[in-house]
């Protein structure tokens, strides 16, 4: 069975983006997005690569799936297909089906559906956020990758949002990886 991972960058205090949904504070100090590129190389978007010497087909993701919120960014920058070297698949339900054959826009249930991916065969699923659509998903989680960026945000976008529903996850591992940076890695 594919596994879920939930990897996403995190302020100290526990958010992934601004109150508008801007995550330009964190930044992407060279040290950092070396060992992203090195280590995480199907999480940059596809665009990046040629910029980050990344070949598309490294890595252990081959889907993606992500909050409409989460999508919107790219959207307005005129990108439909974000993470073209994935399978896409985008939970909305004000978004139109995609005109794009590489994205899915999906208005059902995500932890239904995520249930049926998890199933079919495949590589590991990368949930790329955003905090509303992690906090539907947390039950289906397998594993959680937190970079943490040493930034106090004091509100914004939470990691997981939902009703208060405590979720234990193992720690497995913690790297710094340069600017302060440290990557946390979970198990359920």
């Amino acid at each position: 069975m594919r596994t879920l991972v939930y990897y996403v960058a995190s302020t100290v205090d526990g958010f992934i983006a601004g109150p508008d949904g801007s995550y330009d504070f964190f930044g992407l100090d060279p040290d950092v997005g070396r060992h992203l590129a090195t280590h995480w190389p199907q999480t940059f978007p596809t665009v990046a690569h040629g910029q980050f010497g990344i070949d598309g087909r490294q890595g252990r993701f081959d889907t993606v799936v992500m909050g409409r919120g989460t999508y919107e960014p790219a959207l307005r920058a005129g990108i439909t297909s974000p993470y073209a070297h994935l399978r896409q698949y985008v939970f909305s339900r004000s978004l139109p089906p995609s005109d794009d054959p590489t994205l899915q826009v999906v208005s059902g249930d995500p932890v239904e559906f995520v249930r049926d991916l998890k199933q079919r065969p495949g590589r590991d699923i990368w949930l790329c956020g955003g905090g509303d659509l992690a906090g539907q998903l947390l039950p289906e989680v397998d594993e959680l990758v937190v970079k943490v960026n040493p930034v106090v945000a004091g509100s914004g976008v939470p990691l997981a949002g939902r009703a208060f529903d405590p979720h234990r996850f193992t720690l497995t591992d913690a790297t710094p990886i340069g600017g302060g940076v440290v990557v946390l890695r979970y198990a359920r």
